[in-house]
């Protein structure tokens, strides 16, 4: 007695051709770049439409003179002894002029001018 699993055949199975399967496995290879192209197109698209949303709702903060701000440690500015673990902030600092959008001047804690804005 044969097992059904066995004896039971499936469309696939039953109308295999090797030739045509050959010839379709071919035309499948030679239209893989083309795959690839389509696939980079739609991650870009998708990439471009959610940079889009969520630069739509992101906002810079903005500061006003006498804010108290963290300054962004500089790699010309950082402790090279301290490695990796370096701080990636310094201050507070108090902002002591704007120079035009999201630039400022800053002095530290003991009003001393900070050189670079």
């Amino acid at each position: 007695m044969v097992p059904i699993e066995v004896g039971a055949g499936s469309f696939r199975r039953d109308n295999y051709n090797s030739e045509t399967n050959e010839v379709n496995h071919r035309l499948y290879l030679d239209m893989i770049e083309e795959t690839r192209e389509d696939a980079q197109i739609r991650i870009a698209a998708y990439q471009q439409r959610i940079a889009r949303h969520y630069n739509s709702k992101v906002r810079a903060p903005t500061f006003k003179v006498g804010d108290m701000v963290l300054c962004r440690v500089m790699p010309n500015t950082k402790v090279v002894s301290h490695g990796v673990f370096g701080a990636n902030w310094e201050g507070p600092c108090k902002i002591k002029s704007v120079l035009w959008e999201r630039t400022y001047h800053l002095n530290d804690m003991q009003d001393k001018l900070i050189l670079r804005a």
